[in-house]
């Protein structure tokens, strides 16, 4: 069964971004992934934390479709990886912030807010 999956990478900051991109490259081949992989760098950034002697980071972010069994293959390519500092991979269920509001909630939220400056 195929789902939608959302991986993100950090890399060792020192790599060249053309390492970075071919390490991507044979790490996504493994997936046999339906479609195209989305691919969002968002570059070299600090850590939250130190990671051993490591204060900065690559990031990437790519979304995915493909079948949950290969993921035990494509994880452990991560983990014997020395470039990837660290990885999460999770199901992407939908985009992050608060769903859109209906026309009735909308109105809901005016009348609302009309009585609160009534208020005051």
């Amino acid at each position: 069964m195929t789902r939608d999956y959302e991986a993100v990478y950090v890399f060792d900051s020192t790599l060249e971004d053309a390492a970075i991109n071919d390490k991507i490259a044979k790490h996504h081949a493994l997936l046999s992934a339906e479609g195209e992989i989305a691919l969002n760098h968002w570059g070299r950034r600090q850590l939250a934390y130190k990671i051993g002697k490591r204060e900065t980071g690559y990031y990437v972010v790519a979304r995915f479709k493909a079948d949950g069994k290969v993921l035990p293959e494509f994880e452990r390519s991560l983990k014997l990886d020395d470039a990837v500092v660290r990885y999460l991979i999770s199901i992407h269920e939908h985009e992050l912030g608060a769903p859109p509001m209906t026309e009735e909630q909308l109105a809901a939220k005016r009348a609302r807010d009309e009585d609160d400056e009534d208020d005051e």
